[in-house]
């Protein structure tokens, strides 16, 4: 088993994108023999734990005619050649996604991680919800059928977090400045979200180097 460790952010637009194409790679032959992890990154740790107002957020930084719905077109055209429909003018808050990472990591034991994953991109750039609020994130947990009341108290007691920094720091090391990032058998590094063919390639070029010939 070639285990993919994917080093993303749950606010950032082009782990969606990249998920739903590794996603469609992993249903060729290619996938065969493929485990994933996600890892944690966070794009903008500064954030406040409750977040920030969205609007007074862009209003500050690129002033009174900031429109909350737009989004860079490039990044709308490659969400909906995947069949994502990106909805920013639904986005009120600016999450510190702490909280949810904390989640995702709880999550990997449990063989649900990568649904968990879908589940929290919906729910920020689908439909708008507050990824850093503990009740949505409860709600999504439920949704993949992680046990809420252990989860609650690994969140009470912050558990997690020290694998948060390490892994961010562990991102540095590997020479990412930003996500998503694929680490391949704990020797390959793939940064971007890459086209199909070339994720597919890649895989297969990992596959061809660690697992012998029948």
């Amino acid at each position: 088993m070639i285990e993919i460790e994917i080093f993303s952010d749950i606010v950032c637009p082009w782990c969606f994108i990249g998920k739903a194409r590794l996603d469609a790679v992993l249903e060729t032959s290619v996938g065969e023999g493929i485990s994933l992890r996600w890892r944690p990154y966070q794009l903008q740790p500064e954030i406040p734990a409750e977040g920030l107002d969205r609007a007074d957020y862009l209003s500050r930084r690129y002033g009174a005619q900031a429109d909350l719905a737009k989004a860079p077109e490039r990044i709308l055209q490659e969400a909906e050649a995947e069949g994502l429909n990106l909805r920013y003018d639904l986005i009120e808050r600016m999450p510190n996604t702490r909280l949810a990472h904390q989640v995702l990591s709880f999550s990997y034991p449990f063989g649900v991680q990568h649904a968990l994953a879908q589940v929290l991109f919906e729910a920020y750039f689908c439909r708008g919800v507050d990824v850093g609020d503990v009740s949505q994130l409860l709600i999504a947990a439920e949704q993949v059928g992680l046990p809420v009341k252990p989860l609650q108290t690994y969140l009470a007691e912050n558990q997690g977090l020290t694998e948060l920094e390490q892994q961010r720091e562990r991102a540095t090391d590997l020479g990412l400045s930003g996500v998503p990032g694929y680490y391949f058998a704990d020797r390959f590094l793939l940064p971007g979200a890459q086209d199909q063919e070339t994720m597919k390639q890649i895989i297969q070029r990992v596959k061809d180097k660690l697992v012998p010939a029948p």
